[in-house]
C-alpha cells in the first residue's frame, strides 16, 4: 500500500510530465502554430524552420503528453491542439516569462520597437472602431488559419497576397495588422510593407489564441 509521501510524489511525478513536454523552444512554437489550426507534419516542420523528422519527434512528445491529438485526412496524418486549455496554457506560459524575464522583455521591446502598435485603446474600442469602419483590421495568416478562427471584423489579406491587393485598403483610415501573436513577425512585415506605400499601419500583439483567452477571462 502506497504511503501518502509517495502518492505525493507520483502526483507531481505526472504534472512534471507536462512540463517536460513543453521544455523545448521548438515545442513551444509547434504548439503555437497549432493553436491557429490543425496542421500535418509537413506544413509544420516548414513552418517552424526543422525536418520533418525533428517535427515527428517534437509531436510525438507533445502527443505522449497529451497536449496534441492526431487524426487521419487521407493519406495525411493532422495534428491539432487537444483541449482548448492548451492556447490558454501557451499564453498563461509565455506571459509569466515576459513578466519575469528580463531577456524577454529586452527582446520584445526590440520587436516593438521595428514597427508601430495598436497602443492605448482597449479590446471594446478596437472592436467598436472596426465594426463603424474608422478601422480596417486585416488578419494578414495563411487563409486556413483565418478560416479556423479570426478577430471580429477582420479581413483575410494573406501577408503573401498583401502586396498584390493593396488596391483593396482604404488610404484614409488606418490598418490594424495582427497574424499569430506577439511573437509571430508577419504582422511587422505588414506594418512596415503598408507604412513603405503610404498608409497609416499599426500592429496588433494579440492573435487568436489571445484573444480567445481574454474572452474568458
Amino acid at each position: 500500500m502506497s504511503t501518502n509521501r509517495e502518492l505525493k510524489d507520483a502526483l507531481f511525478e505526472q504534472v512534471a510530465r507536462m512540463a517536460k513536454a513543453v521544455a523545448s523552444p521548438k515545442r513551444l512554437e509547434l504548439i503555437e502554430l497549432l493553436c491557429q489550426a490543425p496542421k500535418s507534419v509537413e506544413t509544420l516542420a516548414r513552418e517552424a524552420g526543422i525536418s520533418v523528422k525533428l517535427a515527428s519527434a517534437h509531436l510525438k512528445e507533445l502527443r505522449t503528453s497529451r497536449l496534441v491529438d492526431t487524426e487521419r485526412q487521407g493519406k495525411h496524418i493532422i495534428y491539432r491542439i487537444a483541449s482548448p486549455e492548451v492556447p490558454r496554457f501557451w499564453v498563461l506560459l509565455r506571459t509569466l516569462a515576459e513578466d519575469r524575464l528580463f531577456e524577454l522583455q529586452d527582446a520584445l521591446r526590440q520587436l516593438s520597437a521595428s514597427s508601430d502598435e495598436w497602443r492605448g485603446e482597449d479590446r471594446d474600442e478596437l472592436l467598436r472602431k472596426a465594426r463603424k469602419g474608422e478601422v480596417i483590421v486585416i488578419d494578414v495568416r495563411p487563409p486556413n488559419e483565418f478560416e479556423q478562427a479570426h478577430l471580429p471584423f477582420a479581413r483575410s489579406m494573406p501577408l503573401t497576397e498583401l502586396r498584390a491587393r493593396l488596391a483593396e485598403l482604404p488610404r484614409d483610415k488606418p490598418i490594424v495588422a495582427y497574424c499569430r501573436g506577439p511573437y509571430c513577425l508577419m504582422s511587422a512585415d505588414a506594418v512596415r510593407l503598408l507604412q513603405e506605400q503610404g498608409y497609416t499601419a499599426l500592429r496588433l500583439r494579440e492573435g487568436v489564441a489571445e484573444w480567445a483567452i481574454t474572452e474568458k477571462t
